[in-house]
Protein backbone atom coordinates (compact mmCIF):
# COMPACT_ATOMS: atom_id res chain seq x y z
CA UNK A 1 0.00 0.00 0.00
CA UNK A 2 1.49 3.55 -1.09
CA UNK A 3 2.22 6.07 1.85
CA UNK A 4 1.53 10.09 1.36
CA UNK A 5 3.33 12.26 3.85
CA UNK A 6 3.08 15.67 3.78
CA UNK A 7 5.50 18.05 5.95
CA UNK A 8 8.68 20.01 5.97
CA UNK A 9 11.88 19.78 4.04
CA UNK A 10 15.00 21.58 5.32
CA UNK A 11 18.66 22.41 5.58
CA UNK A 12 19.85 22.18 8.84
CA UNK A 13 22.48 23.26 10.71
CA UNK A 14 23.00 21.62 14.31
CA UNK A 15 25.94 20.97 16.68
CA UNK A 16 26.40 18.53 19.15
CA UNK A 17 29.18 17.88 21.48
CA UNK A 18 30.20 14.81 19.01
CA UNK A 19 30.30 17.81 16.13
CA UNK A 20 28.52 20.02 13.52
CA UNK A 21 27.17 20.09 10.27
CA UNK A 22 26.09 22.72 8.23
CA UNK A 23 23.01 22.67 5.22
CA UNK A 24 22.21 19.47 5.49
CA UNK A 25 19.14 17.33 4.65
CA UNK A 26 16.51 18.04 7.29
CA UNK A 27 12.78 18.56 8.02
CA UNK A 28 9.74 15.84 8.94
CA UNK A 29 9.36 14.57 5.45
CA UNK A 30 12.84 14.11 4.72
CA UNK A 31 13.16 11.56 8.22
CA UNK A 32 9.67 10.20 7.02
CA UNK A 33 10.04 8.75 4.30
CA UNK A 34 13.69 7.92 4.72
CA UNK A 35 12.51 5.46 7.40
CA UNK A 36 9.39 4.36 5.81
CA UNK A 37 11.00 3.41 2.13
CA UNK A 38 12.47 0.66 3.85
CA UNK A 39 8.57 -1.13 3.95
CA UNK A 40 7.01 0.50 1.61
CA UNK A 41 6.17 2.52 -1.23
CA UNK A 42 6.46 6.40 -0.37
CA UNK A 43 4.47 9.93 -1.52
CA UNK A 44 5.29 12.56 -0.62
CA UNK A 45 4.01 16.63 -0.81
CA UNK A 46 6.51 19.16 -0.10
CA UNK A 47 8.10 22.79 -1.30
CA UNK A 48 11.78 23.86 -1.43
CA UNK A 49 13.68 26.71 -2.66
CA UNK A 50 15.42 26.82 -6.09
CA UNK A 51 18.66 26.45 -3.99
CA UNK A 52 18.19 23.22 -2.88
CA UNK A 53 20.19 21.27 -3.80
CA UNK A 54 18.55 18.21 -5.41
CA UNK A 55 21.11 15.30 -5.43
CA UNK A 56 20.08 14.88 -1.78
CA UNK A 57 16.93 13.46 -2.78
CA UNK A 58 18.79 10.71 -4.83
CA UNK A 59 18.97 8.36 -2.28
CA UNK A 60 14.86 8.29 -1.66
CA UNK A 61 14.20 8.02 -5.32
CA UNK A 62 16.26 4.96 -5.30
CA UNK A 63 13.95 3.54 -2.63
CA UNK A 64 10.61 4.30 -4.48
CA UNK A 65 9.76 7.40 -3.03
CA UNK A 66 7.92 9.84 -5.72
CA UNK A 67 8.11 13.02 -5.45
CA UNK A 68 5.28 14.28 -7.90
CA UNK A 69 4.22 16.29 -5.14
CA UNK A 70 7.27 17.95 -4.80
CA UNK A 71 7.13 22.11 -5.58
CA UNK A 72 10.18 23.97 -6.29
CA UNK A 73 9.72 27.51 -5.82
CA UNK A 74 11.53 30.51 -6.85
CA UNK A 75 14.34 31.35 -3.73
CA UNK A 76 15.01 29.96 -0.67
CA UNK A 77 15.12 26.49 1.23
CA UNK A 78 13.70 26.62 4.61
CA UNK A 79 16.57 26.29 6.98
CA UNK A 80 16.69 25.59 10.62
CA UNK A 81 19.89 25.69 13.39
CA UNK A 82 19.83 24.10 16.60
CA UNK A 83 22.74 23.45 19.69
CA UNK A 84 22.64 20.25 21.83
CA UNK A 85 23.95 20.59 25.45
CA UNK A 86 25.57 17.86 26.54
CA UNK A 87 22.42 16.67 28.27
CA UNK A 88 20.96 16.35 24.62
CA UNK A 89 17.86 16.33 26.23
CA UNK A 90 18.58 20.32 26.12
CA UNK A 91 18.51 21.88 22.78
CA UNK A 92 18.76 25.60 21.45
CA UNK A 93 16.97 26.57 18.32
CA UNK A 94 19.82 28.61 17.10
CA UNK A 95 17.43 30.25 13.99
CA UNK A 96 14.29 29.40 11.82
CA UNK A 97 14.18 30.29 9.03
CA UNK A 98 10.97 29.52 6.92
CA UNK A 99 11.60 31.12 3.63
CA UNK A 100 9.37 29.54 0.87
CA UNK A 101 8.09 27.17 3.50
CA UNK A 102 5.75 30.33 4.81
CA UNK A 103 3.37 30.25 1.95
CA UNK A 104 3.50 26.20 2.04
CA UNK A 105 0.03 25.31 0.19
CA UNK A 106 0.04 21.65 0.17
CA UNK A 107 -1.54 20.72 -3.06
CA UNK A 108 -1.92 16.85 -3.56
CA UNK A 109 -1.30 15.41 -7.52
CA UNK A 110 -4.62 13.44 -8.62
CA UNK A 111 -2.87 10.64 -8.36
CA UNK A 112 -1.87 10.70 -4.75
CA UNK A 113 -5.60 11.21 -3.51
CA UNK A 114 -6.05 7.54 -3.70
CA UNK A 115 -3.56 6.83 -1.24
CA UNK A 116 -4.55 4.26 1.61
CA UNK A 117 -1.91 5.22 4.48
CA UNK A 118 -1.45 9.24 5.32
CA UNK A 119 0.88 10.58 7.58
CA UNK A 120 0.32 14.64 8.17
CA UNK A 121 4.03 15.65 9.60
CA UNK A 122 4.04 18.58 12.21
CA UNK A 123 2.69 21.24 10.03
CA UNK A 124 0.15 24.05 10.64
CA UNK A 125 -3.23 22.25 11.36
CA UNK A 126 -5.46 24.15 9.14
CA UNK A 127 -2.96 22.70 6.38
CA UNK A 128 -3.19 19.29 7.91
CA UNK A 129 -7.12 19.16 7.13
CA UNK A 130 -6.21 20.83 3.82
CA UNK A 131 -4.88 17.75 2.97
CA UNK A 132 -6.84 15.60 4.36
CA UNK A 133 -9.45 17.01 2.45
CA UNK A 134 -8.06 16.03 -0.63
CA UNK A 135 -7.94 12.80 -0.15
CA UNK A 136 -10.27 9.79 -1.28
CA UNK A 137 -10.87 8.15 1.47
CA UNK A 138 -7.87 6.64 3.12
CA UNK A 139 -8.13 3.17 5.25
CA UNK A 140 -5.47 5.08 7.78
CA UNK A 141 -4.53 8.47 8.87
CA UNK A 142 -2.13 9.36 11.69
CA UNK A 143 -0.61 12.67 12.26
CA UNK A 144 1.87 14.69 14.57
CA UNK A 145 1.52 17.78 15.93
CA UNK A 146 3.69 20.46 19.39
CA UNK A 147 2.54 22.60 21.86
CA UNK A 148 2.76 25.41 19.49
CA UNK A 149 -0.32 24.50 17.83
CA UNK A 150 -1.93 23.31 20.79
CA UNK A 151 -1.82 26.87 22.42
CA UNK A 152 -1.75 28.90 19.41
CA UNK A 153 -4.81 27.46 16.57
CA UNK A 154 -6.49 25.05 18.97
CA UNK A 155 -9.80 25.36 16.85
CA UNK A 156 -8.40 24.49 13.89
CA UNK A 157 -6.30 21.44 16.01
CA UNK A 158 -9.72 20.06 17.19
CA UNK A 159 -11.07 19.94 13.46
CA UNK A 160 -8.26 18.14 12.04
CA UNK A 161 -7.73 15.51 15.51
CA UNK A 162 -11.34 14.61 15.03
CA UNK A 163 -10.71 12.91 11.55
CA UNK A 164 -7.41 10.88 12.28
CA UNK A 165 -7.31 7.54 13.31
CA UNK A 166 -3.69 8.01 15.29
CA UNK A 167 -2.36 10.95 17.14
CA UNK A 168 1.59 11.33 17.93
CA UNK A 169 2.34 13.36 21.17
CA UNK A 170 4.46 13.98 24.26
CA UNK A 171 3.65 13.24 27.87
CA UNK A 172 3.29 17.13 28.28
CA UNK A 173 1.39 17.64 24.78
CA UNK A 174 -1.51 15.13 26.67
CA UNK A 175 -1.55 17.27 29.01
CA UNK A 176 -2.03 20.62 27.05
CA UNK A 177 -4.57 19.31 25.41
CA UNK A 178 -6.59 17.09 28.11
CA UNK A 179 -6.15 19.46 30.98
CA UNK A 180 -5.38 16.74 32.78
CA UNK A 181 -2.18 16.09 34.64
CA UNK A 182 -2.37 12.05 34.64
CA UNK A 183 -1.10 10.84 31.62
CA UNK A 184 -3.92 7.90 30.98
CA UNK A 185 -6.58 10.09 31.90
CA UNK A 186 -5.48 12.79 29.78
CA UNK A 187 -5.21 10.19 27.00
CA UNK A 188 -8.95 8.94 27.21
CA UNK A 189 -10.24 12.50 26.91
CA UNK A 190 -8.02 13.16 23.68
CA UNK A 191 -9.01 9.71 22.46
CA UNK A 192 -12.77 11.21 22.97
CA UNK A 193 -11.94 14.50 20.55
CA UNK A 194 -11.50 11.48 17.82
CA UNK A 195 -8.49 9.33 17.48
CA UNK A 196 -9.05 5.55 18.50
CA UNK A 197 -5.28 5.35 19.21
CA UNK A 198 -2.52 7.73 20.50
CA UNK A 199 1.32 7.68 20.32
CA UNK A 200 2.98 9.13 23.52
CA UNK A 201 6.77 9.85 22.33
CA UNK A 202 8.65 9.53 25.63
CA UNK A 203 12.18 10.27 24.56
CA UNK A 204 15.18 7.70 26.22
CA UNK A 205 12.26 6.38 27.79
CA UNK A 206 10.81 4.62 24.69
CA UNK A 207 7.44 4.99 23.18
CA UNK A 208 3.89 4.14 24.39
CA UNK A 209 0.87 2.67 22.12
CA UNK A 210 -2.64 3.17 23.13
CA UNK A 211 -5.01 1.27 20.86
CA UNK A 212 -8.57 2.14 22.67
CA UNK A 213 -8.37 0.49 26.19
CA UNK A 214 -4.95 -1.66 25.43
CA UNK A 215 -1.47 -0.31 26.43
CA UNK A 216 1.81 -1.37 24.93
CA UNK A 217 5.61 -0.12 26.14
CA UNK A 218 8.38 -0.08 23.29
CA UNK A 219 11.63 0.65 25.66
CA UNK A 220 14.43 2.92 23.88
CA UNK A 221 17.29 0.95 22.21
CA UNK A 222 20.16 1.14 24.72
CA UNK A 223 23.12 2.84 22.63
CA UNK A 224 26.64 3.80 23.59
CA UNK A 225 26.91 6.72 21.27
CA UNK A 226 24.14 9.07 20.65
CA UNK A 227 24.90 11.84 17.82
CA UNK A 228 22.45 13.97 17.14
CA UNK A 229 18.49 13.40 18.51
CA UNK A 230 17.47 15.73 15.33
CA UNK A 231 14.85 13.78 13.38
CA UNK A 232 14.62 11.05 16.29
CA UNK A 233 10.70 11.25 16.36
CA UNK A 234 10.06 11.49 12.83
CA UNK A 235 12.12 8.24 12.16
CA UNK A 236 10.00 6.64 14.72
CA UNK A 237 6.60 7.89 12.78
CA UNK A 238 8.52 6.84 9.73
CA UNK A 239 8.77 3.25 10.30
CA UNK A 240 6.07 2.73 12.16
CA UNK A 241 3.85 3.70 9.15
CA UNK A 242 6.21 2.46 6.33
CA UNK A 243 5.56 -0.91 8.02
CA UNK A 244 2.10 -0.52 8.90
CA UNK A 245 1.60 0.35 5.02
CA UNK A 246 4.00 -2.37 3.87
CA UNK A 247 2.18 -5.30 5.68
CA UNK A 248 -1.46 -3.97 5.61
CA UNK A 249 -2.19 -4.63 8.61
CA UNK A 250 -3.76 -3.07 11.45
CA UNK A 251 -4.23 -6.07 13.78
CA UNK A 252 -3.07 -5.26 17.65
CA UNK A 253 0.18 -7.26 17.44
CA UNK A 254 1.03 -5.85 13.92
CA UNK A 255 0.32 -2.48 15.61
CA UNK A 256 3.06 -3.38 18.24
CA UNK A 257 5.05 -4.44 15.84
CA UNK A 258 5.20 -1.66 13.86
CA UNK A 259 6.18 0.57 17.51
CA UNK A 260 9.19 -1.69 17.84
CA UNK A 261 9.94 -1.16 14.24
CA UNK A 262 9.78 2.93 14.06
CA UNK A 263 11.99 2.20 17.74
CA UNK A 264 14.73 0.94 15.55
CA UNK A 265 14.53 3.33 13.12
CA UNK A 266 15.02 6.07 15.49
CA UNK A 267 17.86 4.40 17.08
CA UNK A 268 19.66 4.06 13.98
CA UNK A 269 18.95 7.92 13.49
CA UNK A 270 20.44 9.45 16.34
CA UNK A 271 23.73 7.22 15.88
CA UNK A 272 24.91 10.02 12.88
CA UNK A 273 24.06 13.60 11.72
CA UNK A 274 21.40 14.27 9.57
CA UNK A 275 20.05 11.02 7.38
CA UNK A 276 23.45 9.47 7.05
CA UNK A 277 22.71 6.38 8.63
CA UNK A 278 19.39 6.17 7.29
CA UNK A 279 21.02 6.31 3.82
CA UNK A 280 22.95 3.31 3.96
CA UNK A 281 20.82 0.89 6.41
CA UNK A 282 20.06 -2.07 5.28
CA UNK A 283 16.90 -4.29 5.83
CA UNK A 284 18.44 -6.73 7.21
CA UNK A 285 20.01 -4.58 9.87
CA UNK A 286 16.85 -3.16 11.10
CA UNK A 287 15.19 -6.74 11.36
CA UNK A 288 18.34 -7.65 13.37
CA UNK A 289 17.51 -5.10 15.63
CA UNK A 290 13.62 -5.78 15.76
CA UNK A 291 14.95 -9.38 17.02
CA UNK A 292 17.36 -7.25 19.45
CA UNK A 293 14.28 -5.75 20.80
CA UNK A 294 12.43 -8.97 21.02
CA UNK A 295 15.60 -10.50 23.20
CA UNK A 296 15.52 -7.46 24.89
CA UNK A 297 11.66 -7.38 26.16
CA UNK A 298 10.95 -10.87 26.41
CA UNK A 299 10.21 -13.29 29.48
CA UNK A 300 8.48 -16.45 30.32
CA UNK A 301 5.62 -16.09 32.47
CA UNK A 302 4.83 -19.64 32.60
CA UNK A 303 4.80 -19.46 36.33
CA UNK A 304 2.39 -16.99 37.54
Amino acid sequence: MNLLIVGSLSLDTVETPYGKVEDVLGGSTAYVSAAASYFAPVRIVGIVGDDFPMAEFEFLKARNVDFAGLVVEKGKTFRWGGRYHKNMNIRDTLFTELNVFENFNPVVPPEYADSEYVFLANIQPDLQLHVLEQMKKPKFVAMDTMNFWISGMPKDLEKIISKVDLLIVNDQEIQELSGEDNLFVGARKVQAMGPDMLIVKKGEHGALLINKESYFQAPAFPLEQLKDPTGAGDSFAGGFMGYLAGTDDLSEMNLRRAVIYGSALASFCVEDFSLENLKQLKLADIRKRFAKFHEMTHFDASNI
